[in-house]
């Protein structure tokens, strides 16, 4: 039996951006920043062209994703006891006693609980697999995605079509 898998880690795929994560008990650290770096894995069969997934379509899924969130606050608007509050103008942000006021279009709220890389390997995998169908078609297998926070400190998850 044969399987295949192409991998990219470009140096463009990486995006600088601040967060906090939230621990249990009530416990917050501190807002940081990180330049995190995305790799991709897609697995799958090879398709009539002979490859599992055109790497251009590849390239420009993962550098749309790493764009959008370059240069943000990243905020988990699913967190289920943080605050936010959007006004269009400024978002505010509450847990236990801390409270922190951002500028809007400095922030992206994202569909997760916690700003861990995990969590943000999970939606960068979810949202790759869904661009990828659109653009090329046919749903890959599986992807696999790793989100390094700093060279050596990352966190995969891999991901299998529904």
């Amino acid at each position: 039996m044969q399987r295949f898998h192409v991998r990219i880690a470009k140096d463009d795929l990486a995006f600088s951006a601040a967060h906090f994560i939230t621990f249990q008990g009530g416990v917050c650290e501190r807002l940081h920043g990180h330049n995190y770096r995305v790799a991709a894995e897609v697995y799958g069969p090879l398709n009539e062209s002979r490859y599992v997934v055109d790497f251009v379509a590849l390239h420009d899924a993962l550098r749309a994703i790493v764009e959008e969130w370059d240069h943000r606050v990243l905020l988990p608007a699913e967190h289920p006891t943080m605050r936010l509050r959007d006004d269009g103008q400024e978002i505010e942000v509450v847990f236990g006693g801390r409270r922190w006021v951002f500028p809007r279009e400095d922030c992206l709220l994202l569909p997760i609980a916690n700003t861990t890389a995990e969590l943000l390997a999970r939606l960068t995998g979810q949202r790759l697999l869904d661009v990828l169908s659109s653009r090329c078609g046919t749903r890959s297998a599986e992807v696999q995605i790793e989100i390094e926070e700093s060279r050596g400190v990352s966190a995969v998850c891999r991901l299998h079509a529904e």
